[in-house]
């Protein structure tokens, strides 16, 4: 497997932060307000699985992740 870069590093944790920004706001009924509770489950859950995936690579240095865990913690307790 090749070696990760810094800026790849960068992109996942971006992408991260999308996901805990998502998570908190279908939480909030900021996002998906229209959909129905299945779809906004679902969207909840897969991003829970993305942040559990991702806070587990042993690719991080210094990255904080209280947000992406306090999503993951939220996400998992939420029924839409």
């Amino acid at each position: 497997m090749d070696e990760i870069t810094a800026e790849q590093i960068a992109q996942h944790y971006t992408a991260m932060g999308h996901s805990v920004d998502l998570i908190n706001a279908i939480i909030a009924g900021e996002a998906m307000a229209d959909d129905d509770a299945a779809d906004k489950q679902d969207c909840v859950n897969r991003n829970v699985e993305h942040l559990e995936i991702m806070v587990a690579k042993d690719f991080w240095g210094s990255e904080d992740m209280t947000a992406a865990n306090a999503a993951i913690a939220a996400g998992q307790g939420y029924t839409a």
